[in-house]
C-alpha cells in the first residue's frame, strides 16, 4: 500500500567497489548516519552507484535499527561481506565523530 503524501528514500547509493556484493546479493545491510535512516520497512529502493550514479539492481528495506560504533562486531561484518577491522575503518572514514549510527537490512529483490 503506498502512500503518496508520505516522502520516502527511493535510492540508495553505495561505493562502486560495493554495489556487485549488493546486487549478488552477499550485503545484506548498511550502516548510514541519521540524515541517511529515514527509509521505510517493506518500501523497495533502487541501488546507484555514488560515484556515477548508475543504476545497478532494486532491494526490498527490511529493518532500520539504531547501532552504535562500538557495537559493530563480526555479524555486521559478515552482514556486509567485508572483514570487521576493513568494516570499522571504512565508517571511520565515512563518519568521523559519529557514534549513533544507524543499521539499515535489506534483501535484493531485481
Amino acid at each position: 500500500m503506498s502512500h503518496p503524501d508520505i516522502s520516502h528514500p527511493t535510492k540508495m547509493t553505495f561505493f562502486e567497489f560495493l554495489t556487485p556484493l549488493v546486487a549478488q546479493g552477499k550485503k545484506t545491510i548498511t550502516i548510514r548516519d541519521e540524515a541517511e535512516s529515514h527509509y521505510v520497512p517493506g518500501t523497495e529502493v533502487e541501488v546507484l552507484t555514488l560515484e556515477t550514479q548508475q543504476s545497478i539492481c532494486t532491494i526490498r528495506i527490511l529493518s532500520v535499527e539504531p547501532l552504535r560504533y562500538d557495537d559493530i562486531n563480526e555479524f555486521h561484518a559478515e552482514q556486509e561481506h567485508l572483514p570487521l577491522p576493513e568494516l570499522k575503518t571504512l565508517i571511520r572514514d565515512i563518519y568521523p565523530d559519529l557514534d549513533q549510527l544507524f543499521m539499515i537490512r535489506f534483501e535484493r529483490v531485481a
